[in-house]
């Protein structure tokens, strides 16, 4: 019976792939992706896992309507031939009226398929699915305010379309799911995805995975990436990485007091009210909970500082600034920042700056003041405004004569102001303490540290570069690397690790498109 039942399957699969070729020109009753759900699980999910990935989530930008003489036409995911055009009205009798946002689509490549689409304005965000061939339309009963039939009048309404269609899309959300799950399953998701859109690798190390680290050996200063791979901050660190083209996600410091007593600086430590906070830890704690209590499978790497540059390294303003950032909240504010320097040349298609304004807008809809601490405050400064939501930044860039892409890209400063004091994500905490301690001399006025990625950090030139002088515990049971992996059952892989030396206005131009993350000389 089973042996009937794999022959059954894959005659099914043969006549998947028969149809996906001969009848490729044919409008059919459907199409072969259209019925994968309907064959058994074994057959049909390995085959979606080719078609589609988590990235298929993201809508893609088609365009933007804001009149009737104002038509834009696109390629669907199953209707090839699509027009929109915008109709201002004012049926509801209200001060500002409404529209109509018409859609005209045709020629589907099945009878089976179907678009899905997502609409947005700087003040609200809708979706819709198109099933048949006709014309169809999307009311908006009343604009807000004026601002916002100004915006729509100017500017459009913005169309986005789920590339992947239904099943595809539903497909991705199964790849996306177990990101965030804490479980062997979430972390193979987590390995697969990098392995995909990164090209990254995770080669086994041998046993023992983790080091007994001589305290001796460790120096104010040193540094610490880590990679987390399972439950909610591996799933985090995963599409973090992806954009910023980093190969850790989390980052900590190293320092010694007066008695030689070794303490571990971090910005993201997990207080006991479950805020993230910047704290410095013994490093018995600290470590003791990497070990025996974090349960994101944390890899950590330790990245000795040069002999040379340990020379320069102020203690003692290292120290002073430490202690004034301890008990701060984590630098949520500039994160985005930090990640965006180029109209686009950092979003990962389909990812472009229209659709990070429309997450924005649904994010701020439904968690206005969470929404206000990761970017309407940075976006404020970059404008010279206080106070503005959202939708008020985007009309009054617009105002302006700018656009949204624009106003992302204007360089974080250091010395910024907000309303719960300065901003430091984990590696902004360590490269603002590197900068006090005269690391960054003589150019450290025209270094904005707010606006460097962890692989802008392990990239700089300030490491050590010779093997030899690594503590004998380093890599002992392992492949000599350039620096000291120290927990972690795969080994850590760090691109362009300490390569590049300090200039001035560094990293406040840089693209960083995967999977390649070309990075131009002086960006």
């Amino acid at each position: 019976m089973a042996s009937f039942s794999f022959l059954r399957h894959c005659l099914l699969l043969c006549f998947f792939f028969f149809f996906s070729h001969v009848l490729q020109a044919v409008k059919t009753p459907f199409h072969p992706r259209d019925v994968l759900p309907l064959l058994p699980r074994q057959v049909s999910w390995p085959i979606l896992n080719t078609l589609n990935s988590a990235v298929d989530l993201l809508p893609t930008f088609v365009g933007s309507v804001s009149s009737q003489n104002h038509i834009v036409s696109w390629k669907g995911a199953c209707f090839y031939e699509n027009t929109a055009w915008m109709e201002f009205h004012n049926k509801s009798g209200s001060e500002f009226g409404g529209g109509t946002l018409h859609i005209k689509v045709s020629k589907a490549h099945s009878w089976t398929c179907m678009d899905l689409y997502v609409f947005a304005t700087p003040y609200c965000v809708t979706w819709d699915y198109h099933f048949r061939s006709r014309e169809h339309t999307l009311k908006f009963k009343e604009w807000e305010e004026r601002a916002e039939y100004e915006y729509v009048k100017n500017k459009g309404v913005s169309i986005f379309l789920m590339q992947a269609g239904m099943l595809g899309t539903l497909q991705a959300l199964w790849e996306v799911f177990p990101l965030f799950t804490n479980s062997e399953w979430g972390e193979n998701a987590n390995l697969g995805f990098i392995e995909k859109h990164m090209g990254a690798t995770f080669e086994p190390r041998p046993q023992p995975w983790n080091t007994n680290i001589s305290v001796d050996d460790i120096h104010s200063g040193d540094f610490m990436v880590l990679s987390k791979i399972r439950g909610r901050w591996g799933g985090f660190e995963t599409l973090e990485k992806w954009v910023t083209g980093s190969y850790a996600g989390h980052s900590a410091v190293f320092l010694k007091d007066s008695e030689g007593k070794l303490w571990v600086g971090e910005s993201g430590h997990e207080n006991g009210k479950g805020e993230d906070i910047i704290a410095i830890i013994p490093w018995e704690e600290w470590w003791n909970f990497e070990l025996n209590k974090d349960e994101s499978n944390p890899h950590i790497a330790l990245l000795p500082l040069h002999p040379d540059v340990r020379a320069k390294f102020n203690e003692t303003a290292a120290w002073e600034y430490a202690l004034s950032m301890a008990g701060k909240p984590y630098g949520y504010h500039n994160m985005l920042f930090s990640w965006i320097d180029t109209i686009d040349g950092n979003y990962p298609p389909p990812l472009d700056a229209h659709l990070v304004a429309s997450a924005m807008t649904v994010w701020s809809q439904m968690q206005p003041e969470y929404a206000a601490n990761l970017w309407n405050e940075g976006l404020n400064k970059r404008l010279g405004t206080q106070g503005l939501n959202l939708s008020d930044i985007l009309v009054e860039t617009e105002k302006r004569g700018s656009s949204f892409d624009q106003l992302l890209t204007v360089p974080e400063q250091d010395d910024w102001m907000y309303s719960d004091g300065k901003s430091t994500s984990c590696i902004a905490f360590i490269l603002e303490m590197y900068k006090e301690a005269g690391l960054f001399e003589p150019i450290a006025d025209s270094i904005q540290v707010t606006e460097f990625t962890i692989k802008d950090a392990y990239t700089l030139k300030f490491f050590e570069n010779d093997s030899s002088r690594l503590p004998k515990w380093c890599n002992d049971a392992d492949v000599k690397l350039p620096y000291c992996q120290i927990l972690g059952k795969y080994r850590m892989e760090l691109p362009g690790f300490n390569s590049l030396d300090p200039y001035p206005h560094m990293n406040e131009r840089c693209p960083s498109k995967p999977p390649k993350y070309f990075r131009p000389q002086n960006c």
